[in-house]
């Protein structure tokens, strides 16, 4: 099949690599425009322009989708299958023009974590799995038929950065499966609504105020809360009327004597938060101005007041 595809960032490539490797046939590549990144405002090319360019694909970056130069460039592709994975929402006329329809590679097992951020919202709220799923595009967002699924475990441990490099590799695997099915024709798409499950969870995009720390919540909630933003957009803490970004943390079943947010360190070896009902000892951090660094490294050089 002639294959559109249409990504930005780095958990698109590896779709479209897998595409790439297994031979098919993608005629071009829909991505984000150019735009100026950095302290020097350099011209920043998307991930997935990046790779199509490197391995000479024909690449097509509309400020608008529904622009009727861009709709004429894309037909002249006569693409019999499009695919979406990590890009922005498509318009009918786009994801409704070729034959095969549009396929979007979804990081959740859906109907469960619908939205922008499925792979923050399942680590800080404490998931076991997650996975990924292909499905056909319709109109309201992540509500089409879905095609196939895969199933992928989170361990305790695990940071949203984990899931997505786990749910990248499975959802190039998955992609595969779907295009071969469904060029041989033996997929049956099943409607959302007859997926069993009532408790489904929404995945909407995260913002600054989901990142800052209530410690007055149970230490398990705020492990989950920092290991789901880490490494972006990243967790934060005031210490001492400076940011205080917080990457990995240890929890510490441990009943603190001193208030919720209040903390406790050597200045040398361990600085640790107080939550309602137990400690997080902290072990990557940043504070406003410096690098990313370990907690021993951070405690070498910070004065407490």
């Amino acid at each position: 099949m002639r294959i559109i595809f249409m990504g930005t960032p780095d958990f698109a490539v590896a779709s479209l690599d897998a595409l790439v490797q297994a031979g098919e046939q993608v005629v071009a590549v829909v991505t984000t425009p150019d735009k100026p990144a950095g302290r020097g405002q350099k011209m920043h090319e998307s991930a997935v322009k990046q790779y199509a360019v490197a391995n000479q694909i024909p690449v097509l970056q509309p400020e608008k989708l529904r622009n009727l130069e861009f709709l004429a460039d894309l037909k002249s592709y006569q693409a019999d299958l499009q695919i979406v994975v990590a890009f922005r929402m498509l318009p009918e006329v786009v994801w409704d023009m070729p034959q095969h329809g549009t396929v979007n590679v979804h990081a959740s097992l859906l109907p469960n974590y619908r939205g922008a951020a499925p792979i923050n919202h399942a680590v800080m709220n404490g998931e076991k799995t997650s996975g990924v799923t292909t499905f056909l595009l319709q109109h309201e967002i992540d509500t089409g038929n879905v095609l196939l699924q895969k199933e992928v475990a989170i361990a305790d441990t695990d940071n949203a950065g984990d899931l997505h490099d786990a749910l990248m590799s499975a959802g190039a695997t998955l992609l595969l499966e779907t295009v071969n099915a469904l060029r041989a024709g033996t997929l049956q798409p099943t409607p959302q609504d007859a997926i069993a499950g009532t408790d489904w969870k929404h995945a909407p995009k995260i913002f600054k105020e989901d990142c800052e720390i209530d410690w007055d919540r149970p230490g398990k909630d705020v492990y989950n809360q920092i290991r789901g933003l880490s490494p972006y957009p990243t967790a934060f803490t005031k210490l001492h009327n400076k940011v205080l970004k917080i990457y990995e943390t240890v929890l510490v079943d441990e009943m603190p004597t001193i208030a919720a947010g209040e903390y406790e360190t050597d200045e040398k070896t361990y600085l640790r938060f107080a939550c309602n009902d137990s400690f997080l000892d902290l072990k990557l951090v940043q504070i406003e101005g410096k690098k990313r660094m370990t907690v021993v490294d951070f405690l070498r050089g910070y004065r407490f007041p």
